[in-house]
Parts: C-alpha cells; structure tokens; sequence
C-alpha cells in the first residue's frame, strides 16, 4: 500500500516536460544520421520510440488519476509551457519516422498528431493565462520554457516541410504552404517572448535557481527555425510560388542562424557564473533536456543549413555540437537512470 501511495504521488508531480526526453533523444538521433553516424542514429531512433510510448502511458494515467492537477499545471505560468514539448516531441518523432524509418505512413499519423496537439495547448494554454485573474509578476512568470512554444511550432513546419516530398504531386503544396506558414509565424513569437526573456535578463535580478537550463531554448528556438528555413529552401524547386521568396526565405534562415549563435557564449558564460561561481548544485532535473535540445539542433541546423545554402564551410561546427550534444544526451540520461534508481531504492526501504 505504500508503495502504491508514493507512485501515485510520484505520479501527480509529473513534470510536463518529461517529454523533452523525447525532443533531445530526437534530434541528436537526426543530426548523428545526417554526418554519417548511422548505427548510432538507428540505435536513438529505436530508443525514442519506446520513450514516446513510456511517457504517454504515464501521462494518460496522471490525466486519469490527477485531472485537476493537469489541469492547474496547464494554466501556470511557470510550468504550462512544458506541455508544448508534448507537441515538439511528436513532430521530431514525425520526422524520425520520415528520415530514419522512411515510413511515411508513421510519419503522416505523428504530423497529424504534432498539429492537433499544436492547436489544442497553443490556445489552451495561452487562453487560460489571458484570462486568469491571479498572475505571477515578470520575473516569476516568465523563463525560457516559454520559448517551447516556439519550437512546437517550427515543428510543424519540420514535419509539414519533410512529409511533402512523399506525397503526390498535387497535394504537395498545401504542406508547404503550411509549412511557411508555420515558420514565418514562429519568427514573430520568438520576439514577442524573447523581448520579455531579454528586459527579464538586463532590468530583473536573476538568482542563480532563477537561471534553469531551459534558458538554453533562448538558442534552440532559433535553431529549429533554421533547419525549418534550411528544409524550405531545399523544397522550392518543387514549389514555383516558394521560389519566388526564395531571396527572403535564404535572408531570414542565415538570420536565425546567426542570432542563435550568438546565444551560444552568452549561456555558457551564464552557466559558468551559476555553476562556477555562485556553486549552485549541478543536478538532473527534466528542464536539463531543455540544454541537449539546442546542442542537437544547431549541429542538425547548421549542417542543413551549409547545404541549403552553398556555403560549404560548417560541417566541422556541425560535427562539433553533435559530439557536444551526445556527451551532453550521456550525462543528462546517466542523470536520469541515477534518480529513478534512487527513487526505487527510497520506496524499498
């Protein structure tokens, strides 16, 4: 009996952004496949299938046995963007299952699956903060979780933008036309939420518990924009009105690209400052997959994006954060099996 009491309590203070698990494990997979690390990339893929699986069982469940408190985690400023990695973890997913299993029907179920998802928590969650009549102040309210949003989105354009090669010719269009659609309306979130990340940055105190790894989406929403805007470009030859933007599309993606990187120093310099020198605790926690993310998408973005665009120069850049993003997919996971071994533990003494 009490072992059952802990698990149901375990249960109820689920994090919702376990999922990330699911979006770093992803695309470190994809970014292995694309510089030739096949075994590797099949291995994830494989792994990541069965995670996908695992959480959605347990979150099924919370939703069953804890309804109030999914509820009420939906509608808090602090931890209702966790659901959006629900959303991102499908559509990466969605394009594992196009890329690595080359299974287009798995794909096309899991894209409709990332749109759905995408609509019910985009306006779920933004809905019940309008209207809630109890909200935190800046500084309590918002982190770089918020930028979740972000990355949900751009997948969609991800998996919009993959899945419109296997389709026939005559319905190619409208998934590239969302696709755009998607990545062109990421671009304008990211500045809305990043214009408060950064006036919370320059003009709030930020402690060092303050500063949680999601911060690193800072970086990461940019990068997914730029292998949604490199994926666009490889499809215009398809597209005869997306040629015509072609120009912009190009611009707009090295924009992404470069804006990313210059996120890049700044987070390590912050974790340096946090871990080096204000000794906060070095621990897991489910916000850490929030870090390997953006390892592994800059490396699969800027390998995309040096081949969209002739650069021909940042394939040893790309090479470089995917070593960064697997040594940090280790460590983050070896942090994860340590928790639950110790929680196991707890509950048998």
């Amino acid at each position: 009996m009490k072992a059952f009491s802990t698990w149901h309590a375990g249960l109820a203070d689920l994090s919702p952004a376990n999922f990330g698990l699911v979006m770093a494990t992803g695309i470190v997979a994809l970014a292995a496949g694309m510089v030739g690390f096949a075994a590797i990339a099949h291995a994830m893929f494989l792994l990541n299938v069965a995670l996908y699986a695992v959480l959605w069982v347990l979150y099924l469940l919370r939703l069953a046995l804890h309804p109030r408190r999914c509820l009420r985690d939906l509608a808090d400023h602090a931890t209702g963007p966790g659901y959006f990695t629900v959303v991102a973890a499908s559509g990466v997913l969605a394009s594992e299952a196009l890329v690595q299993g080359r299974d287009a029907t798995a794909g096309l179920a899991l894209g409709v699956v990332t749109l759905v998802l995408w609509a019910l928590f985009t306006y779920a969650i933004f809905f019940a903060f309008i209207v809630k009549s109890g909200k935190p102040a800046l500084a309590q309210g918002i982190s770089g979780s918020w930028l979740l949003a972000v990355v949900a989105t751009q997948s969609v354009a991800l998996v919009s933008a993959l899945l419109s090669p296997h389709l026939a010719a005559g319905l190619r269009p409208l998934p590239n036309l969302l696709a755009l659609a998607m990545w062109l309306w990421s671009g304008v979130l990211y500045l809305w939420i990043m214009a408060l990340i950064f006036y919370r940055f320059m003009f709030l105190r930020l402690a060092p518990e303050e500063l949680v790894p999601s911060y690193w989406i800072n970086m990461g929403a940019l990068a997914i924009s730029t292998l949604a805007g490199a994926l666009l470009i490889q499809q215009a030859p398809a597209a005869p009105w997306l040629q015509q933007m072609l120009p912009f599309v190009k611009g707009v993606t090295l924009l992404y690209w470069a804006a990313g990187s210059w996120w890049i120093p700044v987070l390590l310099l912050l974790g340096i400052w946090r871990h080096g020198v204000r000794r906060y605790p070095l621990r897991y926690e489910p916000l850490y997959w929030g870090l390997v993310f953006p390892l592994g998408m800059y490396a699969a973005c800027t390998w995309q994006m040096d081949k969209a665009l002739d650069i021909h120069l940042l394939e040893g850049l790309a090479r470089l954060f995917l070593y960064a993003g697997l040594l940090a997919w280790l460590l983050t996971f070896a942090g994860l099996v340590g928790r639950l071994a110790g929680q196991v533990r707890s509950r048998a003494a």
